[in-house]
Protein backbone atom coordinates (compact mmCIF):
# COMPACT_ATOMS: atom_id res chain seq x y z
CA UNK A 1 0.00 0.00 0.00
CA UNK A 2 2.84 2.41 0.83
CA UNK A 3 4.33 1.82 -2.61
CA UNK A 4 0.94 2.41 -4.24
CA UNK A 5 0.49 5.66 -2.31
CA UNK A 6 3.95 6.89 -3.29
CA UNK A 7 3.25 6.20 -6.98
CA UNK A 8 -0.19 7.81 -6.66
CA UNK A 9 1.25 11.00 -5.17
CA UNK A 10 3.91 11.21 -7.86
CA UNK A 11 1.34 10.74 -10.62
CA UNK A 12 -0.99 13.37 -9.16
CA UNK A 13 1.84 15.88 -8.84
CA UNK A 14 2.63 15.36 -12.53
CA UNK A 15 -1.06 15.51 -13.44
CA UNK A 16 -1.53 18.79 -11.59
CA UNK A 17 1.45 20.27 -13.39
CA UNK A 18 0.04 19.22 -16.76
CA UNK A 19 -3.45 20.52 -15.98
CA UNK A 20 -2.21 23.93 -14.87
CA UNK A 21 0.09 24.16 -17.90
CA UNK A 22 -2.89 23.46 -20.21
CA UNK A 23 -5.01 26.20 -18.65
CA UNK A 24 -2.12 28.65 -18.77
CA UNK A 25 -1.40 27.82 -22.41
CA UNK A 26 -4.85 27.67 -24.00
CA UNK A 27 -7.38 29.71 -22.02
CA UNK A 28 -5.88 33.20 -21.66
CA UNK A 29 -7.79 35.77 -23.75
CA UNK A 30 -5.06 38.15 -24.87
CA UNK A 31 -7.45 40.26 -26.96
CA UNK A 32 -10.27 41.06 -24.52
CA UNK A 33 -8.76 40.13 -21.17
CA UNK A 34 -9.49 37.38 -18.69
CA UNK A 35 -10.04 33.92 -20.10
CA UNK A 36 -11.75 32.52 -23.17
CA UNK A 37 -15.38 31.53 -22.64
CA UNK A 38 -14.89 28.25 -24.45
CA UNK A 39 -12.05 26.02 -25.67
CA UNK A 40 -12.74 22.91 -27.77
CA UNK A 41 -11.24 19.44 -27.45
CA UNK A 42 -8.78 20.50 -30.18
CA UNK A 43 -7.59 23.39 -27.98
CA UNK A 44 -9.25 26.02 -30.17
CA UNK A 45 -10.70 29.10 -28.46
CA UNK A 46 -14.31 29.85 -29.47
CA UNK A 47 -16.15 33.14 -29.01
CA UNK A 48 -18.58 32.43 -26.16
CA UNK A 49 -19.99 34.12 -23.03
CA UNK A 50 -17.59 34.28 -20.11
CA UNK A 51 -19.08 32.70 -17.00
CA UNK A 52 -18.61 33.75 -13.39
CA UNK A 53 -18.15 30.13 -12.35
CA UNK A 54 -15.32 29.59 -14.84
CA UNK A 55 -13.45 32.73 -13.78
CA UNK A 56 -13.93 32.10 -10.04
CA UNK A 57 -12.85 28.48 -10.32
CA UNK A 58 -9.70 29.48 -12.21
CA UNK A 59 -8.99 31.99 -9.42
CA UNK A 60 -9.50 29.34 -6.77
CA UNK A 61 -7.47 26.62 -8.48
CA UNK A 62 -4.42 28.72 -9.26
CA UNK A 63 -4.47 30.30 -5.81
CA UNK A 64 -4.61 26.85 -4.21
CA UNK A 65 -1.88 25.60 -6.55
CA UNK A 66 0.36 28.51 -5.57
CA UNK A 67 -0.14 27.72 -1.90
CA UNK A 68 0.93 24.13 -2.62
CA UNK A 69 3.75 24.63 -5.14
CA UNK A 70 4.88 28.25 -4.61
CA UNK A 71 5.40 28.71 -8.36
CA UNK A 72 5.27 32.27 -9.67
CA UNK A 73 3.32 31.35 -12.79
CA UNK A 74 0.44 29.97 -10.69
CA UNK A 75 0.23 33.25 -8.79
CA UNK A 76 0.34 35.22 -12.05
CA UNK A 77 -2.72 33.39 -13.41
CA UNK A 78 -4.52 33.73 -10.08
CA UNK A 79 -3.87 37.47 -10.10
CA UNK A 80 -5.15 37.75 -13.66
CA UNK A 81 -8.37 35.97 -12.61
CA UNK A 82 -8.70 38.16 -9.51
CA UNK A 83 -8.30 41.39 -11.44
CA UNK A 84 -10.77 40.29 -14.12
CA UNK A 85 -13.29 39.27 -11.45
CA UNK A 86 -13.07 42.66 -9.73
CA UNK A 87 -12.84 44.80 -12.88
CA UNK A 88 -15.39 43.04 -15.10
CA UNK A 89 -17.71 40.72 -13.13
CA UNK A 90 -18.25 42.94 -10.07
CA UNK A 91 -21.52 44.89 -10.03
CA UNK A 92 -20.24 48.22 -8.73
CA UNK A 93 -23.75 49.58 -8.09
CA UNK A 94 -25.69 46.68 -6.57
CA UNK A 95 -22.93 44.49 -5.22
CA UNK A 96 -22.21 40.88 -6.01
CA UNK A 97 -21.05 39.49 -9.33
CA UNK A 98 -22.72 39.16 -12.73
CA UNK A 99 -23.53 35.64 -13.87
CA UNK A 100 -21.96 36.10 -17.30
CA UNK A 101 -20.22 38.55 -19.61
CA UNK A 102 -20.05 38.90 -23.39
CA UNK A 103 -16.91 37.53 -25.05
CA UNK A 104 -15.67 41.14 -25.02
CA UNK A 105 -16.15 41.38 -21.25
CA UNK A 106 -19.35 43.45 -20.96
CA UNK A 107 -22.23 42.47 -18.60
CA UNK A 108 -24.50 39.89 -20.25
CA UNK A 109 -26.66 38.00 -17.74
CA UNK A 110 -26.68 40.27 -14.69
CA UNK A 111 -28.68 38.02 -12.34
CA UNK A 112 -27.26 37.15 -8.94
CA UNK A 113 -27.15 33.35 -8.90
CA UNK A 114 -26.23 32.35 -5.34
CA UNK A 115 -24.19 29.42 -6.62
CA UNK A 116 -21.99 31.87 -8.54
CA UNK A 117 -21.68 34.29 -5.62
CA UNK A 118 -20.54 31.35 -3.49
CA UNK A 119 -17.73 30.50 -5.86
CA UNK A 120 -16.63 34.13 -5.82
CA UNK A 121 -16.40 33.98 -2.00
CA UNK A 122 -14.59 30.63 -2.14
CA UNK A 123 -12.03 31.90 -4.65
CA UNK A 124 -11.49 35.31 -3.05
CA UNK A 125 -10.76 33.68 0.30
CA UNK A 126 -8.22 31.36 -1.33
CA UNK A 127 -6.55 34.25 -3.15
CA UNK A 128 -6.31 36.13 0.15
CA UNK A 129 -4.56 33.09 1.67
CA UNK A 130 -2.08 33.12 -1.18
CA UNK A 131 -1.41 36.87 -1.26
CA UNK A 132 -2.79 38.52 1.91
CA UNK A 133 -4.57 40.89 -0.50
CA UNK A 134 -6.98 42.91 1.66
CA UNK A 135 -9.29 43.79 -1.24
CA UNK A 136 -9.90 40.10 -1.86
CA UNK A 137 -10.88 39.52 1.77
CA UNK A 138 -13.04 42.65 1.79
CA UNK A 139 -14.95 41.53 -1.33
CA UNK A 140 -15.42 38.02 0.08
CA UNK A 141 -16.91 39.44 3.29
CA UNK A 142 -19.09 41.90 1.37
CA UNK A 143 -20.51 39.10 -0.78
CA UNK A 144 -21.18 36.98 2.32
CA UNK A 145 -23.13 39.87 3.86
CA UNK A 146 -25.15 40.26 0.64
CA UNK A 147 -26.14 36.58 0.69
CA UNK A 148 -27.15 36.80 4.34
CA UNK A 149 -29.20 39.93 3.64
CA UNK A 150 -30.93 38.92 0.42
CA UNK A 151 -30.77 35.14 -0.01
CA UNK A 152 -31.06 33.69 3.50
CA UNK A 153 -34.57 32.50 4.35
CA UNK A 154 -35.30 33.65 7.94
CA UNK A 155 -38.53 31.63 8.13
CA UNK A 156 -37.34 28.18 7.02
CA UNK A 157 -33.54 28.74 6.94
CA UNK A 158 -31.42 27.96 3.91
CA UNK A 159 -30.79 30.09 0.84
CA UNK A 160 -33.00 31.04 -2.10
CA UNK A 161 -31.41 30.09 -5.41
CA UNK A 162 -31.19 33.35 -7.35
CA UNK A 163 -32.14 37.03 -7.59
CA UNK A 164 -32.35 39.79 -10.15
CA UNK A 165 -29.38 42.10 -10.73
CA UNK A 166 -30.60 44.29 -7.83
CA UNK A 167 -31.33 41.36 -5.50
CA UNK A 168 -35.11 41.20 -6.01
CA UNK A 169 -37.21 38.05 -6.49
CA UNK A 170 -36.64 36.13 -9.69
CA UNK A 171 -39.08 33.80 -11.48
CA UNK A 172 -36.53 31.57 -13.20
CA UNK A 173 -34.26 30.36 -10.42
CA UNK A 174 -32.57 27.59 -12.37
CA UNK A 175 -28.82 27.18 -12.29
CA UNK A 176 -28.89 25.69 -15.80
CA UNK A 177 -31.47 24.43 -18.28
CA UNK A 178 -31.12 20.87 -16.94
CA UNK A 179 -32.09 21.92 -13.41
CA UNK A 180 -35.52 22.26 -11.83
CA UNK A 181 -36.99 25.68 -11.11
CA UNK A 182 -37.30 25.34 -7.33
CA UNK A 183 -36.63 27.71 -4.45
CA UNK A 184 -33.77 25.71 -2.94
CA UNK A 185 -31.28 23.12 -4.11
CA UNK A 186 -28.70 20.81 -2.62
CA UNK A 187 -26.10 22.03 -5.10
CA UNK A 188 -26.30 25.68 -4.11
CA UNK A 189 -26.27 24.85 -0.39
CA UNK A 190 -23.24 22.58 -0.83
CA UNK A 191 -21.26 25.39 -2.43
CA UNK A 192 -22.48 28.03 0.01
CA UNK A 193 -21.13 25.99 2.90
CA UNK A 194 -17.94 25.25 0.96
CA UNK A 195 -17.47 28.99 0.42
CA UNK A 196 -18.34 29.96 3.98
CA UNK A 197 -15.94 27.35 5.39
CA UNK A 198 -13.09 28.65 3.25
CA UNK A 199 -13.89 32.23 4.25
CA UNK A 200 -13.88 31.20 7.93
CA UNK A 201 -10.27 29.99 7.60
CA UNK A 202 -9.20 33.60 6.95
CA UNK A 203 -11.98 35.40 8.85
CA UNK A 204 -13.12 33.43 11.95
CA UNK A 205 -16.21 35.55 12.50
CA UNK A 206 -18.85 34.51 15.06
CA UNK A 207 -21.85 35.14 12.76
CA UNK A 208 -20.16 33.25 9.95
CA UNK A 209 -19.64 30.27 12.28
CA UNK A 210 -23.34 30.33 13.17
CA UNK A 211 -24.22 30.35 9.46
CA UNK A 212 -21.97 27.33 8.86
CA UNK A 213 -23.56 25.44 11.76
CA UNK A 214 -27.02 26.21 10.39
CA UNK A 215 -25.98 24.89 6.97
CA UNK A 216 -24.66 21.70 8.54
CA UNK A 217 -28.03 21.34 10.28
CA UNK A 218 -29.81 21.85 6.94
CA UNK A 219 -27.84 18.97 5.47
CA UNK A 220 -28.53 16.70 8.45
CA UNK A 221 -32.21 17.57 8.74
CA UNK A 222 -33.33 18.01 5.13
CA UNK A 223 -30.79 17.33 2.41
CA UNK A 224 -29.16 14.00 3.33
CA UNK A 225 -31.66 11.15 3.12
CA UNK A 226 -31.26 9.43 6.48
CA UNK A 227 -32.39 6.11 5.03
CA UNK A 228 -30.24 5.88 1.90
CA UNK A 229 -27.36 8.28 2.54
CA UNK A 230 -28.00 9.96 -0.81
CA UNK A 231 -28.51 13.70 -1.20
CA UNK A 232 -31.94 15.00 -2.16
CA UNK A 233 -31.55 17.59 -4.88
CA UNK A 234 -34.44 20.10 -5.04
CA UNK A 235 -36.82 21.60 -2.49
CA UNK A 236 -39.66 24.03 -1.90
CA UNK A 237 -38.94 26.97 0.39
CA UNK A 238 -40.10 24.87 3.39
CA UNK A 239 -37.79 21.96 2.42
CA UNK A 240 -40.41 19.74 0.83
CA UNK A 241 -38.47 17.38 -1.47
CA UNK A 242 -39.21 17.97 -5.16
CA UNK A 243 -36.90 15.50 -6.94
CA UNK A 244 -36.20 11.80 -7.30
CA UNK A 245 -32.75 11.93 -8.91
CA UNK A 246 -29.62 10.55 -7.26
CA UNK A 247 -26.38 12.32 -8.15
CA UNK A 248 -23.52 10.03 -7.16
CA UNK A 249 -20.90 12.69 -7.83
CA UNK A 250 -22.56 15.11 -5.44
CA UNK A 251 -22.96 12.37 -2.82
CA UNK A 252 -19.23 11.70 -2.71
CA UNK A 253 -18.30 15.39 -3.05
CA UNK A 254 -20.50 16.33 -0.10
CA UNK A 255 -19.09 13.45 1.93
CA UNK A 256 -15.73 15.19 2.30
CA UNK A 257 -16.74 18.85 1.94
CA UNK A 258 -19.24 18.75 4.82
CA UNK A 259 -16.73 17.09 7.13
CA UNK A 260 -14.20 19.74 6.14
CA UNK A 261 -16.69 22.48 7.13
CA UNK A 262 -17.23 20.84 10.54
CA UNK A 263 -13.47 20.61 11.04
CA UNK A 264 -12.93 24.24 10.02
CA UNK A 265 -15.22 25.52 12.80
CA UNK A 266 -13.68 23.01 15.25
CA UNK A 267 -17.03 21.75 16.49
CA UNK A 268 -16.37 18.30 17.99
CA UNK A 269 -19.98 17.12 17.84
CA UNK A 270 -20.33 18.18 14.22
CA UNK A 271 -17.03 16.47 13.39
CA UNK A 272 -18.26 13.22 14.92
CA UNK A 273 -21.60 13.49 13.13
CA UNK A 274 -20.08 14.24 9.75
CA UNK A 275 -17.42 11.56 9.99
CA UNK A 276 -20.28 9.10 10.39
CA UNK A 277 -22.24 10.74 7.58
CA UNK A 278 -19.16 10.85 5.33
CA UNK A 279 -18.96 7.06 5.48
CA UNK A 280 -22.71 6.72 4.97
CA UNK A 281 -22.57 8.94 1.88
CA UNK A 282 -19.45 7.19 0.59
CA UNK A 283 -21.28 3.86 0.90
CA UNK A 284 -24.26 5.37 -0.93
CA UNK A 285 -21.89 6.48 -3.68
CA UNK A 286 -20.50 2.96 -4.00
CA UNK A 287 -23.86 2.00 -5.51
CA UNK A 288 -22.98 4.19 -8.48
CA UNK A 289 -19.65 2.53 -9.20
CA UNK A 290 -19.58 0.60 -12.46
CA UNK A 291 -17.56 -2.56 -12.95
CA UNK A 292 -15.37 -0.57 -15.36
CA UNK A 293 -14.12 1.48 -12.38
CA UNK A 294 -15.98 4.71 -13.16
CA UNK A 295 -18.69 6.50 -11.19
CA UNK A 296 -22.05 6.63 -12.99
CA UNK A 297 -23.60 10.08 -13.40
CA UNK A 298 -27.19 9.77 -12.11
CA UNK A 299 -30.01 7.42 -11.21
CA UNK A 300 -33.72 8.32 -11.22
CA UNK A 301 -35.42 6.52 -8.36
CA UNK A 302 -38.90 7.26 -9.72
CA UNK A 303 -38.50 5.17 -12.87
CA UNK A 304 -35.37 3.19 -11.95
CA UNK A 305 -33.54 4.74 -14.88
CA UNK A 306 -29.74 4.88 -14.88
CA UNK A 307 -27.95 7.72 -16.69
CA UNK A 308 -24.87 5.65 -17.49
CA UNK A 309 -22.51 8.45 -18.42
CA UNK A 310 -19.14 9.07 -16.84
CA UNK A 311 -18.52 12.80 -16.51
CA UNK A 312 -15.12 14.15 -15.51
CA UNK A 313 -16.16 15.88 -12.29
CA UNK A 314 -17.76 12.97 -10.38
CA UNK A 315 -14.61 10.94 -11.01
CA UNK A 316 -12.45 13.73 -9.59
CA UNK A 317 -14.65 14.12 -6.51
CA UNK A 318 -14.70 10.35 -6.00
CA UNK A 319 -10.91 10.34 -5.86
CA UNK A 320 -11.04 12.66 -2.84
CA UNK A 321 -14.24 11.35 -1.26
CA UNK A 322 -13.13 7.71 -1.12
CA UNK A 323 -9.63 8.73 0.00
CA UNK A 324 -11.31 10.67 2.81
CA UNK A 325 -13.44 7.65 3.73
CA UNK A 326 -10.30 5.50 3.92
CA UNK A 327 -8.62 8.05 6.20
CA UNK A 328 -11.65 8.08 8.53
CA UNK A 329 -12.24 4.34 8.66
CA UNK A 330 -8.96 2.65 7.80
CA UNK A 331 -10.98 0.42 5.45
CA UNK A 332 -8.71 -0.25 2.47
CA UNK A 333 -11.74 -0.91 0.22
CA UNK A 334 -12.23 2.84 -0.09
CA UNK A 335 -8.58 3.39 -1.03
CA UNK A 336 -8.84 0.65 -3.65
CA UNK A 337 -11.80 2.47 -5.20
CA UNK A 338 -9.77 5.69 -5.31
CA UNK A 339 -7.04 3.90 -7.25
CA UNK A 340 -9.60 2.29 -9.60
CA UNK A 341 -11.19 5.63 -10.40
CA UNK A 342 -7.81 7.22 -11.09
CA UNK A 343 -7.10 4.33 -13.45
CA UNK A 344 -10.47 4.89 -15.16
CA UNK A 345 -9.60 8.57 -15.62
CA UNK A 346 -6.24 7.74 -17.17
CA UNK A 347 -7.80 5.22 -19.55
CA UNK A 348 -10.92 7.10 -20.62
CA UNK A 349 -10.92 10.80 -19.68
CA UNK A 350 -7.35 12.07 -19.79
CA UNK A 351 -6.55 13.53 -23.21
CA UNK A 352 -3.03 12.23 -23.83
CA UNK A 353 -2.77 14.14 -27.13
CA UNK A 354 -4.17 17.62 -26.42
CA UNK A 355 -4.08 17.80 -22.62
CA UNK A 356 -6.66 18.20 -19.82
CA UNK A 357 -9.58 15.78 -19.40
CA UNK A 358 -12.49 15.20 -21.71
CA UNK A 359 -15.96 16.13 -20.47
CA UNK A 360 -16.97 12.48 -20.29
CA UNK A 361 -17.77 9.20 -21.96
CA UNK A 362 -21.10 7.45 -22.51
CA UNK A 363 -22.25 3.98 -21.51
CA UNK A 364 -20.16 2.51 -24.34
CA UNK A 365 -17.13 4.50 -23.16
CA UNK A 366 -17.30 6.65 -26.28
CA UNK A 367 -16.52 10.36 -26.00
CA UNK A 368 -19.57 12.54 -25.35
CA UNK A 369 -19.89 14.76 -28.42
CA UNK A 370 -19.89 18.56 -28.64
CA UNK A 371 -18.64 19.14 -25.11
CA UNK A 372 -16.09 21.72 -24.00
CA UNK A 373 -12.53 21.18 -22.82
CA UNK A 374 -12.96 24.52 -21.07
CA UNK A 375 -16.21 26.45 -20.82
CA UNK A 376 -19.06 27.80 -18.75
CA UNK A 377 -19.02 24.65 -16.58
CA UNK A 378 -15.79 22.89 -17.56
CA UNK A 379 -13.18 24.37 -15.26
CA UNK A 380 -9.91 23.29 -13.55
CA UNK A 381 -11.61 23.20 -10.16
CA UNK A 382 -12.71 19.56 -9.80
CA UNK A 383 -9.71 17.75 -11.27
CA UNK A 384 -7.17 20.37 -10.18
CA UNK A 385 -8.55 20.43 -6.65
CA UNK A 386 -8.63 16.62 -6.46
CA UNK A 387 -4.91 16.52 -7.22
CA UNK A 388 -4.15 19.33 -4.75
CA UNK A 389 -6.32 17.89 -1.99
CA UNK A 390 -4.90 14.36 -2.15
CA UNK A 391 -1.30 15.61 -2.44
CA UNK A 392 -1.85 17.78 0.67
CA UNK A 393 -3.37 14.85 2.58
CA UNK A 394 -0.45 12.60 1.66
CA UNK A 395 2.06 15.24 2.72
CA UNK A 396 0.29 15.54 6.08
CA UNK A 397 0.31 11.76 6.50
CA UNK A 398 4.03 11.60 5.82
Amino acid sequence: MQQQLTIYQSELEEELSQLLHWWTTYTIDKEFGGFHGKVTNDNLAVSAPKGLVLNARILYTFSAAYLLRKQAEDLSIATRAFEYLINSFLDQKNGGFYWSLTPQGKPLDQKKQVYGQSFAIYALAEYHKATQDEQALFMAKETYHLLEKHSYDPEFTGYIEAHTYDWQNLEDLRLSTKDQNDKKSMNTHLHVIEAYANLYTVWPNKSLKIAIKQLLANFKNYIIDSQTGHLQLFFDADWKVKSTLVSFGHDIEAAWLLLEAAEVIKDEQEIRDFKELALKMADASLRGLHKNGGLIYEFDQANQHWIKEFHWWPQAEAMVGFFNAWQISGNSTYLTETFKIWDFIKRHLKDAKNGEWFWGVDHQLLLMSNQDKAGFWKCPYHNGRACIEIIKRMQQML
